[in-house]
């Protein structure tokens, strides 16, 4: 006779989507003009949106959601990635020049399209994050490439939509959770 084991552990999406909307907030309040890039983005950007969502990714492979687990994980060396880029230059590594800043930001673009075709037949709260997360990297990617500030600020505008998005979907999931019903639809 076989034993079914129930999964009790808790569900690690808040934790990753908070570390990412929140996050993604934060830089994007700086690429739309109100503020310079400084060290509070830099350790959001290592620890909470950085180590945190890896964290997360990692919990999310243990319950069997590669979708989580591939986004979470992503997203979380991501910003890791996007960090080093700023520091790396202080200690003599060449800092990034646009052409090559377009091609990283492209490339997370093409990345996250394929998580959005991987939204289509999910929520919605899950299409308006990777829909405007595919927006936000092309146009942070055109404005690398050109040299546009006004395409860089209209980009912060709408990376704050995109990380208020995910900030959303993450208090729903815990708001939803603790009442014991769906008062924040998804």
């Amino acid at each position: 006779m076989e034993q079914i084991i129930k999964d009790t552990t808790a569900n690690p999406a808040p934790l990753g989507l908070f570390g990412f909307g929140m996050t993604t907030i934060l830089l994007n309040i700086h690429n739309a003009g109100f503020f310079e890039l400084n060290a509070m983005i830099m350790g959001m950007g290592i620890f909470f949106g950085g180590l945190q969502q890896v964290i997360a990714g990692i919990m999310e492979w243990k319950k069997g959601n590669i979708f989580a687990m591939s986004a979470f994980t992503s997203y979380g060396f991501f910003w890791l990635s996007l960090v080093a880029l700023w520091i790396l230059p202080l200690f003599g590594i060449a800092k990034p020049d646009g052409t090559s800043m377009g091609f990283y930001l492209g490339m997370w673009g093409l990345f996250t399209f394929a998580f959005f075709i991987g939204t289509l037949n999910g929520n919605t709260i899950g299409k308006l994050i990777f829909g405007s997360l595919v927006i936000l990297f092309i146009l942070l990617s055109a404005a690398s490439f050109t040299g546009n500030s006004t395409i860089h600020t209209i980009a912060g505008y709408e990376g704050i939509l995109c990380g208020s998005f995910a900030f959303y979907e993450a208090a729903a999931l815990i708001i939803n959770d603790k009442l014991g019903r769906q008062a924040l639809p998804l």
